[in-house]
């Protein structure tokens, strides 16, 4: 009997401290690289604005804890996390099997395929389409690792940069033929901008190494906080809140895919 006693005193003791390990959350760190309008950019006064912002600040609304943006170039995102610069990173992060061995994430944020940016009537599509041409990225993306496995060997040759706004500069200044890029951010960010009205979007690049789901990054096996980001979204579905920063942003178009 005592014995018995004993183990569940000890339980009892491992269960205390367990809850106490557990962390708090009074703050959430997110990262962000604000260089991919209309999902996460500056505003002329310096602040951050986007959807992308806007589903995050939303996030710890519900969740009543404060947000804080850590801004750090894409492809530092991995290692900043993992190094805890920020707890999480929403910055139109895709999941793919890659990133889910070295981090978490959390139920989907939005989806949203990748296109090609490219001088109106020059028709690129294809990585046949595009031999002998320089065509643009920005580093740690899904669409560096698509460039590297089919654009390259097809004798394209690609150019990396650390974000998306130089991108779009050597693009227009003649450097590039063509970009690669996600395409709502290319049709509502860089189109609708005066220094893309003489450019287009491709069709769809329908390629298994361009999946569209994307959400927050989360560090490897960090289950509480998983919970609780599923459940801030989760709230964002239900009272409506989601509907109406979408519908903000990108009016009658639905990103969700509910998976």
């Amino acid at each position: 009997m005592k014995k018995a006693l004993l183990t569940l005193s000890a339980l009892a003791l491992c269960l205390s401290a367990g809850a106490a390990m557990a962390k708090d959350y009074k703050v959430l760190r997110f990262g962000v690289d604000p260089s991919y309008a209309p999902f996460e950019s500056k505003a002329a006064d310096g602040s951050l604005v986007g959807f992308d912002i806007d589903l995050g600040n939303a996030i710890c609304k519900e969740l009543k804890v404060q947000c804080k943006w850590v801004e750090n170039d894409f492809d530092g995102m991995v290692p900043g996390l993992n190094a805890g610069k920020f707890d999480g990173v929403i910055s139109s992060m895709t999941v793919t099997e890659a990133r889910e061995k070295v981090i978490d994430f959390s139920s989907e944020l939005f989806s949203g395929p990748t296109a090609l940016v490219f001088k109106k009537g020059a028709a690129y599509g294809t990585p046949e389409s595009l031999k002998g041409k320089t065509v643009g990225y920005e580093q740690g993306t899904i669409q560096e690792a698509y460039a590297k496995a089919k654009l390259e060997p097809a004798g394209v040759k690609i150019q990396p940069y650390a974000n998306q706004d130089q991108v779009y500069a050597d693009l227009t200044n003649g450097r590039l033929d063509a970009s690669i890029q996600d395409m709502l951010q290319a049709e509502l960010g860089f189109l609708k901008s005066p220094q893309g009205a003489d450019y287009e979007v491709s069709k769809p690049v329908d390629d298994p190494l361009l999946p569209a789901k994307t959400a927050v990054g989360i560090k490897k096996g960090n289950k509480e906080l998983k919970a609780l980001l599923d459940k801030g979204i989760e709230a964002l579905h239900k009272d409506g809140t989601y509907d109406a920063i979408q519908k903000k942003h990108f009016g009658d178009l639905n990103l969700y895919s509910g998976k």
